[in-house]
């Protein structure tokens, strides 16, 4: 993902980290790109421009080209598209070239791919862990500004699995019975019944539990989830006990989560671009808080605070 630029005085700075040529290029770039959306001209009133500004982009004068948060939004549209890619800095191609590196980590080929969209691991103590944490590093080349989850892909019994919704405010680590069914692993879910409050404002009945591996960058783990089925965005949800076990700290506003190993920091980025494409129906709002409850029919919603 790329971003062109901040608010304040290092916005045009920013830009130059992320394309080898000036504003001025980028935009006589897009006008030979079809599918370029040119706004309209910002609708204000002409006596309160500033004359010595002026957008290329809209064609009008009051602000910079540099500064226009629609020219931002439409090259990281266009880049995410496969354009503009010539165009990239050398510090932005060794961060999409690191990114690409994850994806890269686990060798073990998967034997299928789930794409649709609507335990533990022991460290010894006695052993120093790697301090976690999050630097400005690593927000480069995310579309900028953004309120995205964290989503990510994994290995599930061998099976790459995309869309996994990662939530520490979740009690409960859920996945859809349709995934299960594709897994082909139908005859090991375990026919208990509960119910979790808080999914979409509502309660939903599990349709039973089931335990299964999963590989995030090479470090596996035995994971319980609660199968259910409906219209939900993401494929599984891990919840607090696949991150307290993995020892995750996540990052919304980074796109990353990292965990320690006796190697070091491992770090897998999240994939934005399906972030977006999963939520930009309705821009549902998630409700951290999942409850479970042995009862086989749904209770009363809870008051989320």
């Amino acid at each position: 993902m790329v971003s062109i630029g901040r608010s304040g005085e290092g916005k045009h700075q920013d830009y130059q980290s992320n394309f080898n040529v000036d504003t001025a290029s980028i935009v006589s770039a897009i006008g030979r790109i079809k599918e370029t959306k040119w706004s309209r001209p910002l609708q204000s009133n002409p006596t309160q421009w500033n004359p010595n500004l002026i957008c290329k982009y809209h064609g009008t004068h009051g602000h910079r080209t540099e500064d226009c948060q629609q020219l931002r939004e439409e090259v990281a549209r266009l880049f995410n598209n496969g354009h503009l890619r010539e165009f990239l800095s050398d510090r932005a191609k060794n961060h999409f070239r690191n990114k690409n590196s994850n994806k890269q980590i686990e060798q073990e080929k998967p034997h299928h791919v789930i794409n649709m969209i609507i335990g533990g691991v022991d460290v010894p103590q006695g052993r120093k862990i790697k301090r976690t944490s999050f630097s400005d590093k690593d927000v480069e080349g995310i579309v900028q500004p953004h309120n995205d989850a964290l989503v990510i892909s994994v290995l599930i019994n061998k099976s790459r699995v995309k869309c996994v919704l990662i939530d520490p405010g979740s009690s409960a680590n859920i996945i859809r019975s349709r995934v299960v069914k594709q897994l082909g692993l139908q005859d090991q879910i375990v026919r208990e019944v509960r119910v979790l409050n808080g999914i979409n404002m509502a309660c939903k009945t599990t349709k039973g539990e089931i335990t299964l591996l999963v590989n995030t960058a090479k470090m596996t783990q035995d994971t319980k989830f609660y199968l259910i089925e409906g219209d939900i965005r993401y494929n599984a949800l891990f919840g607090r006990p696949w991150v307290h076990n993995m020892r995750v700290v996540p990052s919304t506003l980074h796109q990353t989560l990292k965990f320690p190993t006796l190697g070091g920091v491992k770090t897998v980025y999240g994939e934005q671009l399906t972030t977006k494409e999963m939520f930009a129906v309705d821009e549902v709002i998630l409700l951290p808080l999942i409850s479970i409850s042995k009862n086989t029919e749904p209770t009363r919603k809870e008051k989320i605070k």
